[in-house]
Parts: C-alpha cells; structure tokens; sequence
C-alpha cells in the first residue's frame, strides 16, 4: 500500500498479509483524490473513513493535511495496525475506532465534510449506508459521501445520487448533500 499525494507521497505501508482487506488500488485511489481535489479543499475536510481496514484512505487524507479523519472499522487487527501507523507517522489527526460501522452510524451525532465508506463487495447491505448517513444527518449543508463498490452494482436509486465512476472491478457512487 502507497501513499500517492502529499507529503508522504511514496511511502509504502506494509500492512500484515492475515487482515480481513481489499485495499482500493492505487490507481483508483489516485483516481479518486484528483476528483476530490478538484471539488474540495481537502485541508479544511472532517472526513470520516467507513470499513476502513488498514487505514489506506484514512492516511492517505492524513498525507494531504486533511483537518480531522475518523476511522471506523470492527477489525482488531485493523484497528490496531492504523492506530500504531498513524502514531508512527505522527498523524495526530487520524482518530481509530474499532465499532460496527452500522452501530456506529446509528449513534454517531457529528457531522463531517466527506464521508468514504468502503464495505466488504459482498456484504448486502451497501445500499443501507446512503440512506442511513442521510437520515441521520451526518454530512455538512455541502457535504459529500463516497461508496466503494463493485462496478456492476448500481446506488443510483438513491435521490442525492449524483455520479459513478468506474476503474476496473471498482467503482465509486458519490452522493451529495
């Protein structure tokens, strides 16, 4: 795993191989922090990073100063690898959660400027995670939520919808407040 921008950029994190992840690749990671840059001020994002696995978009925000990331996955291994990384690296801003991401969207209160989920691709319940985050109000007035899924499965039916991209077996739906 690589850190792709900012001022880490190069840096590889070498996560144990026993975790329970699918990393987004490079490319699309690369992909998805052009779009945002070019959308957002990304010193400024809270950000809030779901099913977050080994940390890789979690530290890659880090790396280009992101204000505020919280990490969301139910992983101890997990957990622990982003927690000791993000210490290691001095990425004070990067706050670990290990929690059911669902348990935690029904409970959370806070608001954040970008919210990334990136769930298991089989997991059933990827369609829930726009309509809970909008029901529970957890994007800014202009806030943006982005959901890593398999390219063949469509969250189009969602009404703030507004685009997919697509890079190989991955895409990313963007749903806008």
């Amino acid at each position: 795993m690589r850190i792709v921008g900012g001022r880490l950029k190069g840096i590889r994190f070498n996560p144990p191989k026993n975790l329970p992840v699918r990393p987004t690749t490079d490319m699309a990671k690369e992909a998805l922090f052009n779009i945002l840059g070019n959308q957002l001020e990304i010193t400024e994002l809270k950000v809030l990073d779901l099913f977050s696995g080994t940390g890789n978009i979690s530290l890659e925000f880090a790396s280009r100063d992101a204000l505020e990331i919280t990490s969301v996955d139910q992983n101890f291994g997990c957990y622990n690898y982003l927690k000791n990384t993000s210490k290691e690296q001095n990425l004070n801003q990067i706050k670990a959660i290990k929690a059911d991401v669902f348990k935690f969207l029904n409970q959370e209160t806070d608001q954040f400027d970008l919210i990334f989920a990136d769930p298991p691709f089989d997991l059933n319940r990827i369609p829930e995670i726009p309509a809970l985050i909008f029901d529970r109000n957890l994007l800014t007035e202009n806030g943006l939520l982005v959901i890593e899924h398999q390219s063949m499965q469509d969250l189009s039916a969602h009404p703030k919808f507004n685009e997919k991209r697509k890079y190989g077996y991955s895409a990313f739906s963007f749903f806008r407040n």
